[in-house]
């Protein structure tokens, strides 16, 4: 199995189309004409990442958050992102990454924040058409049944691994619909109250957003790499199905850069 096999069923699943315009998503560096060795899922690509695909035999790594987000005018020792490059081109290691394609698509980020909290009949909000293609910035879906605010905040860190959230005050009324938006997503704020949901999930959010929704719908952030963590799971399971051969790896290396004290 061919790396670019791979790499065309990432992009089956997540067009490049669905993408935004700022982003850069799609094969970051190497040859894809090569066979698989396996490969490495991660949400952010360091050089920790590039020597875990190295020590696991992996010539392949699939990513969240691209490497490479601007171009770059010379290639050295100066940043990590040089030097990720420069040693996975020394070790034939390609490196692809699905970012807002993978947020924007049926079945993607969102969807799988949404499977963790067990919730039922989700749909997308802020839709977008792209060629044709079902795509949205953000999953709403009900909870099995309502919740007290308190309960559901718990159930959100517990199922994320975060150690603590940020919160507005904590809603008066009970908790059923969830609107949710992976990573960065205060700009969807508006959307999720629109759609009638008692509760707002995302990674991160400025802190005047806050303002003005007190016992209008209860937000709930997480972080961003919490939010996204579990967005290796899709890349396996979108390799096992179409590229059963494909030896794949969930990265143990934790590349969140934030440390809660």
């Amino acid at each position: 199995m061919k790396i670019k096999q791979v790499l065309s069923a990432l992009e089956q699943f997540a067009p490049l189309p669905l993408q935004e315009s700022w982003d850069n998503a799609g094969l970051q560096l190497g040859l894809t004409e090569a066979e698989v060795s396996g490969a490495l899922l991660c949400l952010d690509v360091n050089e920790q990442i590039v020597d875990e695909a190295i020590r696991k035999g992996c010539n392949m790594i699939v990513s969240h958050h691209p490497l490479l987000f601007h171009g770059l005018k010379q290639i050295t020792d100066a940043d990590y992102v040089q030097r990720c490059v420069i040693k996975a081109l020394k070790n034939d290691i390609v490196i692809v990454s699905m970012h807002t394609n993978m947020d924007n698509a049926k079945n993607g980020v969102n969807w799988k924040i949404a499977e963790k909290l067990g919730l039922q009949d989700c749909q997308f909000f802020a839709q977008k058409a792209v060629d044709g293609l079902e795509a949205g910035s953000g999953v709403v879906g009900s909870l099995p049944s309502e919740m007290e605010a308190k309960a559901f905040i718990e159930l959100v860190k517990n199922q994320f691994n975060t150690e603590c959230a940020q919160c507005n005050e904590l809603l008066q009324r009970p908790i059923r619909k969830v609107a949710i938006c992976g990573g960065a997503g205060d700009f969807l704020l508006p959307d999720a109250l629109a759609q009638g949901a008692d509760a707002f999930i995302t990674g991160e959010m400025h802190y005047h957003v806050f303002f003005g929704y007190e016992q209008k719908i209860q937000i709930c952030v997480i972080g961003h790499y919490q939010s996204e963590q579990y967005t290796a799971e899709i890349f396996r399971d979108i390799i096992r199905q179409a590229c059963p051969d494909v030896r794949t790896e969930i990265a143990e290396t934790s590349t969140n850069p934030i440390v809660y004290l």
